[in-house]
């Protein structure tokens, strides 16, 4: 049974940050490309950022230079380290791992104060 489990979520102020991680299990980690995404609400879900097995990151442009993505191989998880933190960012970000297949997790809300 696939499972994505993220963590990390909460409330802080603008100009704070927060570090996010989903940990994968039930999946060859190692070949899926992993993302971020999120909702905000009354909005469709969007790409925050991806890496892939090889380690090749993308971002969405309003995230660039502010979040970070990363995984770890042996712990089997995948992190979003998100600085400068803006009010619209307030969301709740979800997890992804795609291939052949493609797995969502539960999510977790974000919210940021001005």
């Amino acid at each position: 049974q696939v499972q994505l489990v993220e963590s990390g979520g909460g409330l802080v102020q603008a100009g704070g940050s927060l570090s996010l991680s989903c940990a994968a299990s039930g999946i060859i980690f190692s070949i899926y490309r992993m993302g971020w995404y999120r909702q905000a609400p009354g909005k469709q879900r969007e790409m925050v950022a991806t890496i892939s097995s090889g380690g090749e990151t993308n971002y969405a442009d309003s995230v660039k230079g502010r979040f970070t993505i990363s995984r770890d191989f042996i712990k089997n998880t995948v992190y979003l380290q998100m600085n400068s933190l803006k009010p619209e960012d307030t969301a709740v970000y979800y997890c992804n791992a795609e291939m052949r297949d493609n797995y969502w997790g539960r999510g977790t809300q974000v919210t940021v104060s001005s």
